[in-house]
């Protein structure tokens, strides 16, 4: 029997398609977080509360965008077969 490709199955091309999309929201969260940890940092050096909030959104943002691959991951793999 042949194996199907993705254009044979449009429900799984669309949950592919909507997988990219929760990447691409996960990324963009990512982003966001790490840049607003940055002007955190640089706006407020001074102000304590600021800089250690700053501080903790850069690795916060790290572990946003490594969850967002490992859920992109797992779909993929368990759309693939």
């Amino acid at each position: 029997m042949a194996k199907q490709s993705t254009t044979d199955s449009p429900t799984r091309l669309r949950t592919m398609l909507a997988n990219e999309r929760t990447l691409l929201a996960y990324v963009r969260t990512s982003i966001m977080l790490a840049f607003s940890g940055i002007t955190a940092i640089k706006i407020f050096p001074e102000d304590r509360f600021f800089l250690a909030m700053g501080i903790m959104l850069v690795p916060v943002a790290a572990g946003v965008g490594l969850l967002g691959y490992m859920h992109f991951r797992r779909v993929r793999d368990r759309t693939a077969g």
